[in-house]
């Protein structure tokens, strides 16, 4: 049994530790607080409890009290247990106290710092809270105290340190702050800013100076998470900024896809500043237990001459059980591999191996035509690849007279209740894009997305058949040049900057 307190970050999982991502990982039990992304929820193991203890200004769901001692009783369960705090758990994340419960118990526990959103939330406004030039401190404040009573905060030794100042969780007493300051001598001139949802795509920045910067909060409704900055180092914001002029900042992209390990897709996206929404709409299920198509087929492996696959889930499913039936890939030597799509391409690389024909086309009828120039006479092809796959692959082939199996070696499980987390956005406008990257993704996210309304979406598509399909159900689509995952950006760059 352990308990480990995480910090999450400020919000860009990309900053959550590789310490933090791995104690995730092993949790029997993860408590979260309402400021863990999204991204990083989605981290959390499906075998794990998941219990949220978010709370609200003035409005704790679960009292603290109540939280040690759940960490406490999960513990002495005998469980791995992670207690998920956005920003470091010891900078005003009550850490300290989650603690008290377990040491008094003898329970084992650690630490892992996390990010915090007073120098996070700077840096991705462009402010640096230390220059030899502006200020040689910094000095982080909290404008919340404990029973929400006024903060009992020192105005005047701050103002003389001449340092940055960096409010938390003090967007409800913003006037206040600004007054101190003012009353303590300071400039009214002197520059500041406000930074909400900071490290997110959603992130915005507003900056001014102390005699400002509260009405400039209330005209542009600023609400938490957010932190005040205040100090000269604040001037330096639009100069140094960087997280702003990203090529897709504002814009939100929606993911549909399938849950199996990480989105390059989504991961290029938001280094280029957009929001994405990834939806796990449907999941994977391998076909690997006994007497499985799979395992049929690789005993009498010696009958095929091509391999073929439709997708990069595809590759590694059948590699994955290879290893796992300890099935020796040399026998594997005398066949042809055939693919459709550059991504599956890609991941058919990893293992070691060169495609021999990939179509210039991301669709089944292109891979099967194609393969009618290859094959010779009496040459029969293994396809693996998903359940219920699309029919035109097979029938072409079927057609042409060229012997296959196809042998289902997963099957996807469409994931309604994550669709419904975008149903709302898509319906209310404030989804830019959807980007997918096979037909099978829109099958599966039209079958879960029962409440949406697909006219609202721009469907960015990676191939020909994708397009069709999106556009079946009412999407206004448009087609990548190429069957590729950074050519789907391409295309959504180009309709942004039309």
């Amino acid at each position: 049994m352990m308990v480990t307190l995480v910090g999450a970050g400020p919000g860009d999982k990309g900053l959550l530790t590789l310490m933090g991502a791995q104690r995730l990982q092993n949790a029997d039990v993860v408590l979260f607080d309402r400021f863990v992304s999204e991204e990083i929820l989605a981290m959390i193991p499906d075998a794990a409890e998941k219990i949220d203890v978010g709370k609200y200004a003035g409005n704790h769901p679960v009292p603290q009290d109540e939280i040690n001692r759940i960490l406490l009783h999960k513990a002495l369960n005998g469980m791995d247990v992670v207690r998920l705090k956005g920003g470091d758990p010891f900078i005003f994340g009550r850490g300290g106290e989650e603690l008290e419960l377990l040491a008094e118990n003898g329970v084992p526990f650690e630490v892992v710092p996390g990010v915090t959103s007073a120098i996070a939330g700077a840096a991705y406004a462009g402010i640096p809270v230390t220059h030899r030039a502006y200020a040689s401190s910094l000095h982080i404040i909290t404008g919340h105290s404990k029973n929400d009573e006024s903060p009992d905060i020192n105005y005047g030794a701050l103002v003389r340190t001449g340092g940055t100042l960096v409010f938390m969780m003090s967007v409800a007493a913003i006037d206040e702050i600004c007054h101190g300051c003012l009353a303590a001598g300071m400039n009214e001139n002197m520059p500041a800013a406000i930074v909400e949802n900071a490290t997110t795509c959603v992130q915005r920045k507003f900056t001014g100076t102390v005699g400002t910067l509260p009405s400039i909060a209330r005209e542009n409704a600023v609400e938490s998470p957010a932190v005040i900055i205040i100090g000269k180092v604040c001037g330096l914001s639009d100069r140094y900024d960087w997280f702003s002029r990203r090529p897709l900042y504002g814009k939100c992209v929606l993911v549909p896809r399938v849950k199996s390990g990480v989105s390059v897709l989504s991961n290029k996206l938001r280094a280029l500043g957009c929001e994405v929404i990834e939806l796990p709409c449907a999941r994977i299920i391998p076909l690997a237990g006994p007497g499985c198509p799979l395992e049929k087929a690789l005993g009498r492996i010696s009958g095929y001459a091509w391999l073929v696959f439709t997708s990069g889930t595809g590759v590694n499913i059948f590699f994955d059980y290879l290893i796992d039936a300890g099935f020796d890939i040399r026998a594997l030597h005398r066949l042809k591999i055939a693919c459709v799509g550059a991504e599956t391409e890609k991941e058919i690389n990893k293992r070691g191996i060169k495609a021999d024909y990939r179509p210039p086309e991301y669709n089944g009828e292109a891979l099967a035509r194609g393969l009618a120039g290859l094959v010779r006479r009496g040459e029969k092809l293994l396809i693996a690849r998903a359940k219920d796959g699309a029919a035109d692959l097979t029938q072409i082939l079927t057609e042409l007279g060229i012997d296959f199996d196809d042998a289902a070696i997963y099957e996807k499980i469409p994931d309604i209740e994550q669709t419904r987390i975008a149903a709302k956005k898509v319906n209310e406008g404030k989804v830019d894009f959807a980007a997918f990257t096979s037909s099978s993704s829109v099958e599966y996210f039209w079958q879960a997305a029962e409440s949406m309304d697909f006219s609202k979406i721009k469907a960015v598509c990676i191939g020909r058949k994708t397009t069709e399909t999106a556009r079946s159900y009412g999407m206004e689509t448009y087609t990548a040049a190429e069957a590729a995952v950074d050519s789907i950006i391409k295309k959504i760059e180009e309709l942004v900057n039309e």
